[in-house]
């Protein structure tokens, strides 16, 4: 079974995560890390959801971007998060191999998805601040919900891409992957097969996936910083950067963490384990809070919800 080519990936029921190499006693500090992390995300996203959603004056295009990211990076990090959690407390540490598929295909799709969303949020600042005027015309409901199925249909087609060619390897004998989720690149580290023509798609999707985004991101914001600048009044400069600021760190985050992490070279796998807690942890959960901290409206309609619920009470 260990000689090359010759295990083929239906022979495989499950793999191992090996995930961090500490002490065991500190696998109860990572869990409860984990644990805290998780729950703030939750509550974070979740609240943002239902703010969204029961407050009328957020029903803009804005709002139906965040809410739709707040939905993103709360199913995204519950793909990851509690198995990782599980297997803190777990000997075997094992994930089924239909589970590894679906973590892997689950995965993938959202966090594509994610970046095309946070494009199509960089264009509505753009037509926001720069075609105040016309922003309804070109904001329309229909564009909205186009901007967003597109997203998904991206993040699906290359999720569909990325997990047939990852899965239609031969795996060597050892299924032993050294991460605390199932990736790609350390997957592919126990594959007998000849790795070329994955690393050429996984290569194409990135430039296919990333290129476009941040065009459209750094286009966008040259000219929002262009209009921005050419206004008088000190408030309304302030206010404008101030929700752009917002985005803008959320895309720094997501991009840097995600960039970082497939430069790492093989050689330190344990780093290549760090640039994932960005997106998989800190980004999900801070979003909410990035957002509804630098956002009046929000904070308004956070009040007149608690205000609610405290007269119901």
């Amino acid at each position: 079974m260990g000689d090359r080519g010759t295990s083929n990936h239906s022979e495989v029921t499950d793999f191992i995560l090996i995930g961090f190499k500490v002490r065991a006693e500190l696998h109860i500090l990572l869990f409860l890390l984990f644990l805290l992390v998780y729950a703030m995300t939750l509550l974070g996203n979740v609240g943002m959801m239902a703010i969204i959603i029961t407050d009328p004056r957020l029903n803009t295009p804005m709002y139906f971007f965040l809410g739709n990211l707040s939905f993103i990076d709360l199913f995204y990090s519950s793909v990851i998060a509690p198995k990782a959690m599980i297997n803190f407390w777990s000997e075997s540490k094992s994930i089924s191999f239909a589970g590894c598929v679906t973590q892997l295909f689950l995965f993938v799709l959202f966090i594509v998805t994610e970046g095309f969303l946070l494009a199509a949020m960089a264009y509505d600042r753009f037509i926001a601040i720069c075609n105040p005027l016309l922003y309804s015309v070109h904001m329309s409901a229909r564009l909205c919900a186009q901007l967003v199925a597109g997203s998904y249909f991206c993040g699906c087609i290359t999720s569909v891409l990325q997990t047939s060619m990852t899965f239609t390897l031969s795996f060597c004998a050892c299924w032993a992957t050294d991460h605390f989720y199932c990736d790609d690149r350390p997957l592919q580290r126990l594959s007998c097969s000849d790795l070329l023509v994955q690393k050429m798609v996984s290569f194409s999707l990135s430039g296919i996936i990333i290129l476009p985004t941040i065009i459209v991101i750094i286009v966008s914001y040259l000219y929002i910083v262009s209009t921005v600048l050419k206004i008088r009044s000190t408030e309304g400069r302030k206010k404008a950067f101030s929700t752009c600021s917002s985005h803008l760190g959320v895309v720094g985050i997501l991009y840097s963490a995600g960039t970082f992490m497939y430069l790492t070279p093989d050689t330190f796998p344990e780093l290549s384990k760090m640039a994932p807690l960005c997106y998989i942890l800190v980004t999900p959960m801070l979003n909410p809070l990035i957002y509804s901290l630098r956002n009046k409206d929000v904070k308004e309609a956070l009040n007149k919800l608690l205000e609610k619920k405290s007269t119901i009470l």
